[in-house]
């Protein structure tokens, strides 16, 4: 079995995947604010940096798989915030665990994004986003707070975390490690349920057309994150799953 880093794993997608993965036998290396083997905050340099070295010390230097679930939701009034963890928590993690995965077997790395990462495609030439990807998380902040409504910062930081891990394909490919990423629609998470309970953000979600005609559930993406981590996939690498109940689809049906 293998050994297995987590962040975000203390609720929703995180904490299915985790007791997904736990059941198969592997070992899983937690990462949180609470709940979790690593506490530390992923919204910050110092914490990622932390949270980046206790890993590997709890593993010795050596990871088969990695899942990176944490993030925030544009509801919560703190846009720096959901432009730090959302993105920056997400890549400078990814980045500081690859020498250890290039130490694991047949090692793969599932992030998750966001189908809503697609839906305003005038955000991917933002200055946001340009200054996500140019890994400038100062101007990203300022940016944040001063220039955009907290959707549209979550949205622009999943797409961004989708353009990363794909830009990250041939580098990572060459290391002998595979990186996928996951888009979930709207899943029944204490994230979804806070914005539901936001006013204006609930309405939004609740009109949303999901063309199966419900939410997901946390333990239907960690299926799929499963699948994706293990060897059964080991042709898929720099893809960006929708696992949305045909939302995605049905937005956008002549774009793939």
């Amino acid at each position: 079995m293998g050994t297995i880093a987590i962040s975000g794993c203390a609720t929703g997608i995180g904490a299915a995947t985790r007791a997904s993965l736990e059941a198969d036998g592997h070992e899983v290396i937690g990462i949180d604010l609470k709940d979790a083997e690593v506490i530390a905050d992923l919204s910050t340099p110092d914490g990622r940096q932390a949270a980046a070295l206790a890993v590997q010390g709890r593993s010795d230097g050596r990871l088969d798989r990695v899942v990176l679930c944490a993030g925030v939701g544009g509801h919560i009034g703190n846009n720096a915030l959901v432009a730090s963890l959302n993105y920056f928590g997400v890549v400078d993690l990814l980045d500081a665990l690859l020498p250890a995965l290039k130490q694991g077997a047949d090692p793969s790395v599932v992030v998750i994004c966001s189908n809503s990462a697609q839906l305003s495609l005038e955000f991917a030439d933002s200055s946001l986003a340009r200054a996500m990807l140019d890994h400038d998380e100062a101007a990203a902040r300022r940016l944040a707070d001063d220039e955009f409504a907290g959707q549209a910062v979550y949205m622009i930081s999943k797409n961004a975390v989708g353009r990363a891990v794909r830009r990250r394909t041939l580098e990572w490919g060459d290391a002998g490690v595979r990186l996928n990423a996951v888009a979930p629609g709207p899943v029944e998470t204490p994230l979804l349920q806070a914005g539901l309970e936001t006013p204006g953000d609930g309405d939004a979600i609740r009109s949303f057309k999901v063309p199966v005609g419900r939410f997901g559930r946390p333990d239907e993406i960690a299926r799929v994150i499963r699948f994706l981590l293990a060897p059964e996939s080991g042709f898929v690498h720099g893809a960006v799953w929708y696992v949305d109940g045909g939302a995605d689809a049905n937005v956008r049906p002549d774009r793939f």
